[in-house]
């Protein structure tokens, strides 16, 4: 990943590490906790150029539960997941049982984020 990487770059990567072991999140869910709710395709990107082992790649899917890409290594991605706990049914992921933010808790986190970046704010 190149040195200056964008605001946006910045949030995506840090959402992607967030998501804890043994659940996922979909590309435009971390779009939309990024703050760019249409903006799936550029987590993609991010998450294909990112090569960093402090960001969870594996855990961003596509949507509906697809794998999606990464690096071109979809069995990689697939037996990542599997060895944290994450069971699939063919080839996709039970979003119901595995994503995360889980319905409801999306509030919170954006809040909290919201929340953080305004003490942020006070402390300059």
């Amino acid at each position: 990943m190149k040195a200056a990487a964008t605001e946006f770059t910045q949030r995506v990567l840090s959402v992607v590490r967030r998501i804890p072991v043994g659940r996922v999140a979909t590309y435009g869910g971390v779009a939309a906790l990024a703050g760019r709710h249409v903006a799936a395709r550029a987590v993609g990107t991010v998450m294909k150029n990112c090569g960093r082992p402090d960001v969870p790649c594996h855990r961003v899917i596509a949507a509906g539960g697809k794998l999606g890409g990464y690096g071109g290594s979809e069995g990689l991605k697939r037996s990542l997941l599997l060895a944290e706990g994450v069971t699939m049914r063919g080839s996709t992921i039970p979003l119901k049982k595995y994503e995360w933010p889980s319905p409801g808790q999306e509030r919170s986190i954006i809040a909290g984020k919201k929340f953080r970046s305004s003490l942020r704010r006070r402390r300059k």
